[in-house]
């Protein structure tokens, strides 16, 4: 398993309770035991699509912390990987290649392995009757394809069930959109947002378990004196930042900027919502951190906004001002929650018209895996 992988350490016990169920004990959280029962025959059947990426490992580490039910789980991968052994659960799963026949059977598929490969077979998996949790962008903007986050608009992905017998696509948005919305949308809920203004600082796992892997090796490069190696950004990313490695577009915004532009106004089904985007690659390993100015409709003061905001679901507030302590990308890496502080009005709006908020989220966790894995949480 990847060394980027968040591990769980519950201790695993097999048991002839109940057929193949398999328990494991777990002590990891506070309070009693805790009896896990993953592997049951009333569970659907999983395929992991990708599953030797960084996303891909970190579904595995996600089913596998929330105790998704599962009757049985396909490990799906390119030519390259397959063959690959991969422990889960205390169980040996051999890494199979990807074909079109892979989804004969299989009621849920998550799929990280990129668009073009989503592109190619998730309609594929759709026909056999998956309903298919897609990490990529390559179906987001699609018309009848839901765009979910599930604490934002769970009712997007009404009437798509394990069981009704019918295939579906489904939509992970862009992990920035994701850690924004988490926070902005309770906002929205109480005092409709009308101009959002986000400048995003994210860290290498967007790009990838190879670009966090290069990292490192340039920190250790840079360090010693040597010249860093490049072979992922085609520039220096060890102490230094620069514009997200998107493409450019003709307007100027890059492909991730329009991306929380297009995503945010289908997620809230609002069009007039104005939003713009900077975003900007930082050398931090995995939790991708923003800075986001809003402009209200109807007043809202801080203090309304930093009660609005504890109550939210999937949220922490790390808002101490007289300490200086505020999220931080570290704090957030490998945890569910999305972290916010600096609620402060905003000075240059009359009135309590208003807010700047400061958000990290863990990109591969709540971004990616954690928001998949609750999707497919709701289709049971």
């Amino acid at each position: 398993m990847s060394t980027f992988t968040h591990h769980h350490n519950g201790l695993l016990l097999k048991t002839p309770l109940s057929g193949r169920s398999r328990v494991s004990v777990s002590k990891s959280r506070p309070g009693p035991f805790t009896v896990r029962m993953s592997l049951q025959e009333t569970g659907p059947s999983v395929a992991v699509v990708g599953v030797t990426g960084a996303v891909g490992q970190e579904f595995l580490s996600v089913l596998q912390d929330r105790d998704f039910p599962f009757r049985s789980i396909k490990m799906l991968a390119s030519k390259r990987s397959a063959g690959q052994n991969l422990k889960f659960l205390g169980e040996n799963y051999v890494v199979e290649e990807l074909t079109h026949d892979s989804f004969d059977g299989v009621e849920i598929a998550l799929f990280s392995a990129g668009g073009s490969i989503s592109k190619e077979f998730g309609p594929v998996a759709v026909e056999r009757g998956t309903i298919v949790v897609d990490n990529s962008s390559a179906f987001r903007m699609q018309n009848d394809v839901p765009l979910v986050v599930p604490e934002v608009n769970p009712e997007a992905m009404e009437g798509i069930k394990v069981g009704n017998g019918k295939g579906a696509l489904i939509a992970n948005p862009n992990c920035s959109t994701i850690i924004c919305l988490m926070a902005v949308t309770p906002l929205h809920r109480h005092s409709k947002v009308k101009r959002m203004v986000v400048s995003t600082y994210q860290a290498a796992s967007g790009a990838g378990a190879a670009a966090m892997r290069e990292l490192e090796l340039q920190t250790q490069e840079v360090l010693e004196g040597k010249p860093p190696t490049t072979k992922i950004f085609s520039r220096q990313y060890a102490f230094n930042l620069f514009s997200h490695n998107s493409a450019v577009l003709s307007n100027g915004y890059n492909e991730e900027e329009m991306k929380l532009v297009k995503e945010t106004r289908k997620i809230w089904s609002d069009n007039d919502v104005k939003v713009t985007a900077t975003c900007i690659r930082v050398p931090v390993m995995r939790a991708h951190a923003e800075s986001i100015n809003l402009q209200f409709e109807n007043q809202l003061d801080e203090d309304t906004a930093r009660e609005i905001l504890k109550k939210a679901p999937g949220l922490v507030v790390i808002d101490d001002r007289t300490a200086n302590n505020f999220p931080t990308p570290l704090e957030v890496s490998n945890k569910d929650d999305v972290a916010v502080g600096r609620i402060r009005r905003d000075v240059s709006q009359e009135g309590n018209y208003g807010l700047d908020i400061f958000v990290c989220g863990d990109q591969i966790r709540k971004g990616a895996a954690l928001n998949a894995v609750q999707i497919a949480e709701m289709l049971i």
